[in-house]
């Protein structure tokens, strides 16, 4: 089983944490932030310091927050991700953030070694919980195909889109439909 770096426990990351964790991959949680969760650790996933020492432990990182500044603050922080991977390692950010921003932040993963995977996420809460999120996934092949067991732990929708950038572009075109949808249904 894989070593996962988890980096934002929240609403959808947490049972997302849960869902790898039941599938039987080892978790590693930053406290940077805030505590890492009770019902993580006593299913045996790891706390530590920073998200870099998170990165130096696991295979994967995943990084699931808010937006585009708090993905750039845990991937480029001092003690931040990009200090702790390298060859072999793919951070995995599956927060629904700028495609523009994704790509630069790519490219600086890409320059230390390690790869780069947007996965951003639709299904809301309900999704992650069950395990059946959609999940759209920009990178290259075989990153997409390392990362493909742990997806299938959280999601039943995988499709890679293209290269980085292209995940958070699809996710953008996604959330225009559905509103496109609501607005029609609400007409």
């Amino acid at each position: 089983m894989a070593k996962i770096g988890f980096i934002g426990t929240g609403i959808m990351g947490l049972p997302m944490a849960q869902n790898l964790q039941k599938a039987g991959h080892n978790i590693f949680l930053s406290e940077h932030h805030d505590k890492a969760p009770a019902a993580l650790i006593e299913g045996g996933a790891v706390a530590l310091a920073n998200p870099k020492e998170v990165a130096q432990e696991a295979e994967f990182i995943i990084v699931m927050v808010p937006d585009t500044p708090q993905v750039e603050d845990v991937l480029f922080r001092e003690n931040g991700i990009a200090e702790g991977v390298g060859a072999n390692k793919i951070v995995i950010d599956m927060s629904s953030i700028s495609p523009t921003a994704t790509k630069q932040f790519a490219e600086k993963i890409n320059a230390t070694g390690a790869q780069y995977l947007d996965a951003p996420v639709s299904g809301g809460e309900v999704g992650a919980k069950a395990g059946s999120l959609s999940i759209m996934v920009g990178g290259s092949e075989e990153s997409f195909a390392r990362a493909l067991p742990l997806f299938e732990a959280m999601g039943k929708n995988i499709t890679r889109v293209g290269g980085n950038g292209d995940g958070q572009t699809a996710k953008v075109a996604n959330q225009i439909i559905v509103a496109l949808n609501i607005q029609a249904v609400a007409e």
